[in-house]
């Protein structure tokens, strides 16, 4: 409980923690914790059981519990009321600004930290009718910026629309989107004064007190409009004086400070106390938490943490609600209207509730990618980006939106280039490194050559296949590309069974590229006797997890497999991703993956806390056909357009030879070929192993490191023993030399 304290973790859930036997805080942990308490956007690489749900679940759970508690007991809406009090004054307008922009609680620090595109906010106040005022900018941090003067119709991106008039720090004057040299470029520490005459309808600026000359004449039809001070940001701040405070450069020849105009000529923003972003109050159905997931098994994993993390905090306690397909869509919109503050979803239902208004977007404190590489591969790119648009980026309070960005691996080009566009300034917590392989754990390479073995021609029991071939010219006997990629499907299926039975498996996965093809696995297996009222120890017994079936079986077939209920689990990489299996001895890639990082995904299920492990990987030699529902209006249900993509239609031709080369190359290593026997050699570095079980040393050549140092050890004992008898024997003689 100490340890977790340090990082600023409450109590309660320093209890739960302690009760749920995490005595230390894992590697992930104590890097993490600290950062996201901190505010800060981070990126995560940890292996699966890492603790790397902890990680982000510890601290999103205490802050959204203190923003609960500050506002039940008015720190918030103290804030908000002084908000609307202080609305009546001179300062920057927290409900007109770009959702990028954050301004403090005075209204006089404005801040963008986004440096692709500016964003921009205008005073809570204006002036028209007449009079000459002036107030002063200072930039307070690096960055481009310009300010001036707009109307209340103008765009907040100052200068580019006729409504607003700007002066940016690369010695640029700027209307209508016009950008003309004017002044000098300003900077760091520069203070910016800005005049505008409604007399004679012109407008100026000055820089450390320098003025620069007239920059505009304000057009006829604008001169009676209200006008706003207005500032526009990209990754820059800049801080505001209104004549609250002595001006370091005074005005002369008339002009006043913004907070000295009569009340005649002064109007307020029509956007003060309401516009784009939101009270702090919030509405029931408005979470400050968002947690996606790429599959129900690890939502609905994620969630149970979240309930034990948060068992001891009685008061203010966060409101959690699952959002997944396959339950109930009353229930969960029922949940959001009576009140729910973190939301544990996958991307579909969730974003089936942001479009039909039931659930808002407007009080995210917190967006959470968890297995971010699992969420992109499964072509969830376009939902995670539309939901990010929508977040506000700076809540009323001017709390800047954290993102947590969880991945198998920072090194993946996709969850980068999403990083970088969704993150602010990250901090890579990568306790993964690049991939590689335990030596815990074999992984070998089974070609599956149709050409060779004509096995797959002969009649007898055979696999139902994918379907791609049905309106192909099938020629069994010939060399033809559709009918030898017909023949990988029917050999795969059988050096899977082979395999099984060589290494007389026990409990293994077996991967599958697609859904389809997990339910012909699942189904021949179940005709080899492995069906769902086989006994346990039945040697094809099995069940199957992909998206395609209901919830409460996937729970129940997860559960009977982690109970050594049933032997196999039939499943693809998302359904089978973040989900800790323990004690698997034995993993079978039917098909390979076409995603590098996701074979050690794989094969990584095994060979774990130092027990040796066997993956299989069967590779055709031959290119094969496979569905591929990219552009598919239903991804796939119920699709029998067997034409190639290039041809309008859902299928490509897949070339597991190539994914190898990648992958291998990705490793840096070769891996072991095996014949189709299945029968994988012991070297002598390996030993005698038994997969699923520790190293046995025994009769092996095979030493670990305690054993290769073992002889060293001794011998520097033994050289140890003979130093310290030679110098008490050396000793006692000048013992007798000092007596004589």
């Amino acid at each position: 409980m100490t340890a977790f304290a340090e990082f600023g973790v409450m109590p309660e859930i320093c209890e739960a923690v302690d009760e749920m036997d995490w005595l230390l805080p894992t590697d992930v942990q104590s890097e993490a914790i600290p950062l996201i308490l901190g505010g800060g956007d981070v990126l995560m690489a940890a292996e699966t059981g890492s603790g790397k749900t902890g990680a982000f679940c510890l601290p999103v759970i205490q802050i959204v519990h203190e923003t609960l508690r500050d506002k039940v007991e008015g720190k918030s809406e103290a804030k908000a009321t002084t908000s609307r009090a202080d609305s009546t004054a001179w300062r920057m307008n927290c409900y007109d600004r770009g959702e990028a922009m954050a301004i403090d609680k005075e209204g006089l620090l404005c801040q963008s930290r986004e440096h692709h595109s500016w964003h921009g906010t205008r005073s809570t106040k204006g002036v028209s009718g007449g009079g000459k005022y002036y107030y002063e900018a200072t930039v307070t941090d690096e960055g481009l910026c310009r300010i001036g003067w707009s109307t209340s119709k103008a765009n907040l991106d100052l200068g580019t629309c006729k409504n607003g008039f700007g002066f940016g720090g690369t010695g640029k004057k700027s209307f209508g989107r016009q950008f003309d040299t004017y002044g000098e470029p300003f900077g760091m520490d520069d203070v910016i004064g800005c005049f505008l005459d409604l007399d004679k309808g012109t407008i100026a600026f000055s820089k450390n007190g320098i003025d620069l000359g007239q920059a505009f004449s304000i057009p006829g039809h604008l001169q009676k409009q209200v006008f706003f001070a207005a500032v526009v940001l990209k990754n820059a701040e800049m801080k505001f004086n209104f004549g609250s405070f002595k001006f370091k450069y005074p005005p002369s020849d008339g002009y006043i400070g913004l907070c000295e105009a009569e009340p005649k000529y002064v109007s307020a923003s029509p956007n003060v106390g309401g516009g784009a972003v939101q009270s702090s109050k919030g509405a029931p159905n408005a979470p400050m938490a968002i947690i996606i997931e790429p599959s129900r098994e690890l939502a609905e994993q994620t969630l149970n943490q979240i309930k034990k993390f948060k068992t001891h905090i009685n008061k203010f306690c966060p409101k959690e609600l699952l959002i997944i397909g396959g339950a109930s869509a009353k229930d969960q919109i029922d949940a959001l209207n009576r009140g729910v503050d973190i939301v544990v979803a996958t991307p579909g239902r969730i974003e089936d509730l942001i479009g039909t208004g039931k659930l808002s977007l407007s009080q995210v404190r917190f967006f959470i990618l968890d297995e971010a590489d699992g969420l992109l591969s499964a072509g969830y790119s376009d939902q995670i980006n539309r939901m990010w648009q929508q977040i506000p980026k700076v809540t009323a309070d001017g709390k800047r939106l954290q993102m947590v960005v969880c991945s198998a691996t920072l090194h993946s080009f996709d969850v980068k280039k999403l990083a970088e566009k969704v993150m602010h300034f990250p901090i890579w917590v990568d306790l993964k490194g690049q991939d590689s392989v335990p030596d815990t754990l074999h992984h070998v390479v089974v070609k599956v050559n149709p050409q060779e073995d004509l096995s797959w021609q002969r009649g007898g029991q055979k696999v139902q296949t994918d379907g791609v071939h049905s309106r192909d010219n099938m020629q069994y006997g010939s060399q033809n590309k559709e009918t030898l990629s017909e023949g990988v499907k029917i050999l795969k299926v059988d050096y899977l069974i082979k395999a099984i039975q060589e290494h007389q498996m026990d409990k293994a996965i077996l991967f599958c590229r697609t859904k389809l093809d997990c339910d012909n696995v699942e189904k021949y297996l179940q005709k080899l006797g492995g069906g769902p009222r086989a006994p346990p120890n039945h040697q094809f017994s099995c069940v199957c997890l992909h998206g395609d079936r209901k919830p409460p079986e996937r729970r129940e077939n997860l559960q009977k497999f982690k109970d050594g209920k049933v032997r196999f689990l039939v499943c693809t990489d998302v359904a089978a991703r973040g989900i800790d299996v323990r004690g698997v001895p034995y993993v079978v890639n039917v098909t390979m993956p076409d995603e590098k990082e996701n074979y050690v995904h794989r094969i990584g299920r095994v060979g774990r806390a130092d027990r040796m492990g066997l993956a299989i990987s069967l590779v055709a030699t031959v290119q094969e056909k496979v569905w591929y529902h990219s552009n598919c209006s239903n991804r796939g249900r119920g699709c029998y357009n067997t034409d190639l993509t290039t041809r309008g239609g859902c299928c490509i031709w897949y070339n597991e030879m190539q994914y190898l080369a990648d992958i291998e190359e990705h490793l840096g290593v070769t891996i072991d070929q095996v014949a189709p026997d299945m029968k994988v050699p012991v070297n002598e570095f390996d030993g005698k192993v038994v997969y699923g079980e520790k190293r046995r040393l025994q009769g092996s050549t095979y030493k670990g490191h305690a054993d290769i140092l073992a002889p060293s050890v001794a011998e520097l004992a033994d050289l140890e023993r003979k130093a310290q008898s030679s110098f008490l024997g050396f000793s006692g003689v000048q013992d007798n030399l000092f007596a004589i």
